[in-house]
Order: C-alpha cells, then sequence, then structure tokens
C-alpha cells in the first residue's frame, strides 16, 4: 500500500509532466491532458482564492436578484412571455428540495411588489446600479481566473451589462417557447408516433434541459470575460461545470432532505441558509469551468503544471523588446492590430506575462491600447521615432518606480563598470530606431 501511495506521488510530481513521445496515440495524449488539466484545477481549487471569489458573489447576489429578476420581468412582461420566469427560477433551485418553490414564492413576491412609481427615479437608477454592480463583481472574479488585469470600461458596462440584461431573457425564453410550441406542433406529434422518431424525440426532450445548462455556461465564459474566449475551451468547461452542477445539484438535494438537524436548530432561517449554501456552491461550479476552461486556451500553462513563473531581467529584455517588434511589425504592414491572444501566439509568451509587458510599454507612452470590444495595441507614435534603447530602458526601469527607499551608494569601482556598461549599449544602439529593427526582421 505504502509502495502504490509512493508511486502515484511520483506519477503525479514527476512523469505526468514528463514530454510525450511522439509516437503516442491521441487517445493517451487525451488522457494525460486530461488529467494534468484536472491536477492543476483541483490544486488551484485547493487554494482557496475561488472559494472566496464564490462567497463574495453570494453576499452581492442576494442583495441583486431581486432587482435583476424585477428588470427582466419588466422587460419580458412587454413580450408577453413573463409567466415563464417561475419555472426557470423553479429549475435553478431544484437542488433545494421542497424548499425551492418556497423560496421561489418569495423571490417572485419580492418581485410583484417593486413599484417603479414608489421607488421613483432616484429608487430606479439605484436599481440598475445594483444590477451592473452584481454584473462588474461576476466579470472580476471571471478576470481573475483568466489572468485578465483590466475590466471593461465604464461605456462598455452599461453597453454591454445591460443589453444581456434587457435582451438576454427575451431570446432565452423565446427560444424556450418556440421548442415547446415545435414539440406540440401536429407534424412533431405524428413523427413522435412513429418508431424510433418517437424514442428520439423523447431522449431530446429529456436532455435539453441539460444542452440549455451547457449553452448558458458556454455563453457566460465567452461573454463575461474581458478578454477573447475561444469556443472549443468554453464548451468544454461548460459541459464539466454542467456535468458538475446536475451531479453535485442532486447530493445537495439529497442533504437537504435528510437535513432534519439543520431545520431543529436554525428554525425559519434553514430556508435561508440552504439557500446561501446551493448559491456558493452554484458559483463554485461556474468558475471551476471557467478555470478548465482558462487551461486548455492556454496548454503552454498546462505543459508547466499551470505554476506562474516571471521573467528574469535579461529576459525581459529580450520577450518586450520582441513584443515591441511584433506590434511595430502589425503596424509597418498595415495590419489591422494585435490583441493579448494573437500576440501570446505571435511571440510564445503564455499566461499573463504577455500583459505584464504590454503594461509596462503602455506606461512608459511606447504603445496605446486602441478603442474596440477588444483591446488591441500598436505604437504610440511613428515607429521611426521610437529608438531601440528606449524600450530597452523602458523594460528595465519598470520596477524601480515602486521603489521609494533609498538605497544605500554602491562603491566607485562598481559605480564606474556599470557606467561604461551603460555608454557601450549607448553607442551601439544610438542610431538603431524600431522601424530598423522591423526592417532587418522581415528582411531575414
Amino acid at each position: 500500500m505504502i509502495d502504490l501511495i509512493a508511486k502515484i506521488k511520483i506519477f503525479f510530481s514527476v512523469s505526468l509532466w514528463q514530454d510525450v513521445p511522439v509516437k503516442t496515440g491521441v487517445l493517451w495524449r487525451w488522457v494525460i491532458n486530461i488529467l494534468r488539466v484536472s491536477y492543476i484545477v483541483i490544486r488551484e481549487l485547493t487554494t482557496g482564492e475561488l472559494n472566496l471569489r464564490a462567497m463574495s458573489l453570494v453576499f452581492t447576489t442576494l442583495l441583486s436578484l431581486v432587482p435583476l429578476i424585477a428588470v427582466a420581468f419588466s422587460v419580458l412582461k412587454a413580450f408577453g412571455v413573463h409567466n415563464k420566469i417561475e419555472p426557470v427560477l423553479l429549475s435553478a433551485l431544484e437542488p433545494l428540495g421542497p424548499k425551492g418553490p418556497e423560496i421561489t414564492a418569495n423571490i417572485i413576491g419580492f418581485v410583484h411588489n417593486v413599484d417603479v412609481k414608489v421607488l421613483g427615479s432616484l429608487g430606479v437608477a439605484m436599481l440598475f446600479y445594483t444590477i451592473i454592480a452584481l454584473i462588474q463583481k461576476i466579470e472580476n472574479a471571471f478576470n481573475f481566473v483568466w489572468r485578465v488585469k483590466k475590466s471593461r470600461t465604464l461605456a462598455r458596462r452599461f453597453t454591454d451589462y445591460l443589453s444581456v440584461v434587457m435582451i438576454g431573457p427575451v431570446l432565452v425564453f423565446s427560444a424556450l417557447g418556440l421548442a415547446a410550441t415545435v414539440l406540440n406542433h401536429d407534424i412533431v406529434q405524428q413523427i413522435q408516433a412513429i418508431e424510433p422518431f418517437g424514442t428520439l424525440i423523447l431522449y431530446i426532450s429529456k436532455i435539453a434541459p441539460y444542452l440549455m445548462i451547457i449553452l448558458a455556461f458556454t455563453f457566460l465564459y465567452k461573454f463575461i470575460p474581458n478578454t477573447q474566449v475561444q469556443f472549443g475551451p468554453a464548451l468544454i468547461g461548460a459541459i464539466v461545470a454542467g456535468v458538475l452542477w446536475v451531479t453535485l445539484g442532486k447530493l445537495f438535494a439529497s442533504f437537504v432532505v435528510s437535513s432534519s438537524n439543520y431545520t431543529a436548530i436554525y428554525s425559519s432561517f434553514a430556508i435561508l441558509f440552504f439557500f446561501m449554501l446551493w448559491l456558493y456552491l452554484a458559483w463554485f461550479i461556474l468558475l471551476t469551468g471557467s478555470q478548465v476552461a482558462y487551461y486548455l486556451q492556454h496548454p503552454k500553462l498546462v505543459r508547466f503544471g499551470g505554476q506562474d513563473y516571471s521573467l528574469s531581467p535579461r529576459l525581459r529584455d529580450k520577450e518586450g523588446l520582441w513584443l515591441m517588434t511584433v506590434i511595430a511589425k502589425q503596424f509597418y504592414l498595415q495590419k489591422p492590430a494585435l490583441n493579448v491572444q494573437e500576440l501570446e501566439v505571435q511571440t510564445g509568451l503564455a499566461g499573463d506575462l504577455t500583459q505584464d509587458l504590454l503594461s509596462i510599454l503602455e506606461q512608459g507612452k511606447l504603445i496605446v491600447e486602441l478603442d474596440g470590444d477588444i483591446p488591441r495595441y500598436q505604437p504610440a507614435q511613428d515607429i521611426a521615432k521610437i529608438q531601440v534603447k528606449t524600450i530597452l530602458n523602458t523594460l528595465r526601469i519598470a520596477e524601480e518606480s515602486n521603489i521609494t527607499v533609498t538605497t544605500r551608494q554602491v562603491g566607485s569601482a562598481v559605480e564606474q563598470l556599470l557606467q561604461k556598461l551603460n555608454d557601450a549599449q549607448e553607442k551601439m544602439l544610438a542610431d538603431l530606431d524600431l522601424r530598423e529593427l522591423v526592417m532587418e526582421e522581415l528582411a531575414k
């Protein structure tokens, strides 16, 4: 038994991260990649950061849930499909067992009590602010998972968030209504009487709710992070989250049914206790699926075991100068500016190193971020006026601006040596600008 445990430890600490031989089959490569991603995700879940994010979202959700449903209810009422909210809410709270309908009835009661005339203009403004604050908190949690440094601008928050709140429910419930109408159509009923089509339609109707959950999660993973998320990783992450949602939901329902002791202790507060606990699990599941999608989109981080790493001063000079050259080359060739993901592919950098270098170059006024849905970068001025020595100096002094403690004066011999090295580099790079570097790169 001890030998088996030792072998398992060696496998997950050493063998799993070794390079896979070229002749290895596709199936085994998939298994290795799944094990790697699973190990990294489980390890990160145990660090506790996602737990804190999920707990924070529980509190925000409790404050914003009624305003969010009230706005969605008002929009859906204009289309005559507002009665569809209650069944969907019942389905979402199904893991709460017999307490689910009670909580649903309370929430719907709160929504009906929301009167715009009583609230006034300030109250309505606060209503929308509460909703935007909720979605912003959700975005911050997803941005943390995706190592995104910048959130959406204030203008994009209003346009993106409100479009989802106002248009999203209409599209979702319209799709649900259309699906129900199609299934109840006479032609479909006639086809259903013919085998094997009847059995096939029956299976489709049973798995339809799970497909809706996966599609909803896929949309969230693609839309909420302030970065470009590929459809494949988002879909796989949504499938993982969907499986966890259904599995943990059934386990939680069993827990609620058998928790008479908690009901006796907490009395009427037991409903709130179970509701908050399920909200926590729901957010935790969503963030876990997003974590899976992140590592699937960044296979280099999987190969490195998901460990965060930083560049040495020498590598920062090299990678930062190369990053600046790639951006300048696009500008010189009059091609569209590249976003973060495209720059990662071009430079070979992984994780948030690209964003760190972009931040340094942007603070040094060497590049600018273009306005748009997806941040793209181009040189801040004519590349013929940007000296290579300026780029290197910007990369080297990036961290010095944060140092406020005066260091002791070094010895004169060391100072003179460093000054000679600096003078030699200044002389060598005196006439070299970024445009010449780009042209040399294109000539190779």
